[in-house]
């Protein structure tokens, strides 16, 4: 789905010296859902032209770069067995047809007769080496934490788990490379383009028939500089198209004609209770909390309207978020109010720790211990260098603290539950909604469940999703409809259904 906005600014107000007012936008919302999403790829509109920038020294690996500029390219260069679309409905690429045991712990993946640049077939050595590079991946590295092995059959890769999970494929958008070149600089994709020297070239010959939101023959790469640097060649005409991070310190706003999308990139802000907090055990004071942080508020000031306002520990753009649950934990600080009054405190300090290396949470942070001073609590926020972020969570004196991580596409919240899992800091394991995590893997219906257990336990609290701000050419990319990670995305019109083979 097209996410578009023109901003028109007068030029001549700039040679000039006079004052403009910047427009009030919000590039993200549902303000567009409804759109066709039923035309099928050959109608999809092209860019004939198109230039972008490029991180030389950061490479092209898939599983080791972590360069948002050179990821943008990656869409282009390379394939998943699977891809994924702006509202996570998964569409098999690599993936020729697939089956999937009756306890859903084995699953089986035969590959297409897919080409890699250099006209040498994907075999299924290449995807069972990719995916297993991609367990070091400071990317990707959570994705198969439940695969248990990965092997090969003939002409399929077979993937053992230890728990049934319902919609691996939703991760399985792994770019595939060829198995020796799995730790290579810049190795060899089956997408539509290759690098060629300073430039993208389109394959003369391509193993996919379907149309692409480019069709440029040659896609110009300019070094990628300062921020700054990057907006100037794009004002200049230079590049055409541009990925930025508007929760980085290092944005500028653009100042010139363009057309807007907005590119949601998992990056989740939570609020966490330490369990070691007196004032937090109290239940009433804990699940309040979500009522008084205005989200909504937080979005549109501070992350410049690219993120969308999370009541549940889930992406609204995903399927598995109940818009329905998630109205009864909306904004309602007078909850809290009446949550502080009823416990009678007398004394109630509290200490929320943030890092010092964002600005954006720590902006956050600052809002919200304002929200929660109206309401009758007392808020310190406290900045922590992140060298020191992980050893202060873990020791744990401190109240609450404001986390971002990268959740998967398939909202897998495990990681705060488990026991010693990477992010129950705070001490917030629980076995309960652990096992609620794994039974949400084996049926998306128990989502409903664990979102409401994790709010009704207060200790995580959802505040938002971030995205990536892309600036394009007025009318030069008609057909692009950018999904998480993946700007350029397309798909081969057969279904996950259409590519199912029972046992």
């Amino acid at each position: 789905m097209k996410r578009i906005l023109s901003v028109l600014l007068m030029c001549t107000l700039l040679l000039t010296g006079c004052s403009w007012e910047e427009p009030d936008y919000s590039p993200t919302g549902d303000a567009l859902l409804g759109e066709n999403e039923s035309a099928p790829p050959e109608t999809v509109p092209s860019a004939k032209e198109l230039s972008m920038v490029f991180n030389p020294d950061q490479g092209l690996n898939p599983y080791q770069c972590t360069d948002y500029t050179n990821r943008a390219l990656f869409s282009l260069l390379y394939q998943g067995l699977f891809t994924v679309d702006r509202e996570y409905r998964v569409y098999p690429i690599l993936c020729k047809s697939y089956n999937v045991s009756g306890d859903m712990k084995t699953w089986t993946f035969q590959i297409a007769d897919a080409l890699f640049s250099d006209g040498t077939a994907v075999t299924p050595e290449d995807v069972r080496a990719s995916l297993e590079a991609s367990k070091g991946s400071p990317w990707y590295a959570n994705r198969l934490q439940h695969v248990t092995s990965i092997t090969t059959l003939a002409d399929s890769v077979v993937l053992q788990l230890d728990t049934p999970f319902e919609n691996l494929p939703i991760l399985l958008d792994i770019p595939i490379v060829k198995a020796t070149e799995t730790a290579a600089a810049m190795p060899l994709g089956t997408g539509p383009y290759r690098l060629d020297g300073d430039q993208l070239r389109q394959q003369a010959v391509w193993w996919c028939e379907t149309a692409l939101p480019v069709s440029a023959q040659s896609i110009p790469l300019t070094a990628a500089g300062s921020p700054a640097s990057v907006r100037d060649a794009f004002e200049a005409s230079q590049v055409s198209l541009v990925l930025t991070d508007p929760g980085s310190l290092d944005y500028v706003d653009f100042r010139c004609d363009y057309e807007l999308w907005d590119s949601e990139n998992g990056l989740f802000v939570y609020l966490v209770c330490n369990k070691k907090s007196k004032l937090l055990e109290n239940e009433a004071i804990r699940t309040a909390l979500t009522h008084a942080i205005d989200r909504d508020a937080i979005v549109k000031q501070l992350y410049r309207g690219f993120a969308r306002s999370a009541w549940l520990p889930a992406s609204p753009m995903s399927p598995y978020y109940d818009e329905k649950l998630a109205e009864t934990f909306g904004y309602d600080p007078q909850k809290l109010t009446d949550a502080v009054a009823a416990a009678e405190l007398q004394s109630n300090e509290l200490v929320l720790l943030v890092s010092s290396a964002d600005l954006y949470r720590r902006q956050a942070a600052q809002a919200i211990a304002n929200a929660l001073d109206e309401c009758g609590l007392s808020v310190t926020v406290k900045l922590i260098a992140p060298a020191k972020l992980d050893e202060e969570l873990r020791w744990g004196e401190y109240d609450m603290y404001i986390g971002q991580t990268k959740l998967s596409a398939n909202m897998d919240l495990s990681a705060f539950f488990a026991e010693r899992g990477s992010l129950s800091y705070g001490d917030i394991s629980d076995p309960n909604i652990y096992y609620m995590c794994t039974e949400s893997l084996a049926n998306a219906g128990n989502y409903y469940s664990l979102h409401k257990m994790v709010m009704e336990n207060g200790y995580l609290c959802p505040v938002l999703f971030q995205s990536y701000a892309l600036y394009g050419v007025r009318g030069g990319l008609p057909g692009l409809e950018p999904a998480r990670d993946n700007l350029f995305f397309y798909r081969l019109g057969i279904t996950m259904d259409q590519a199912y083979v029972s046992e």
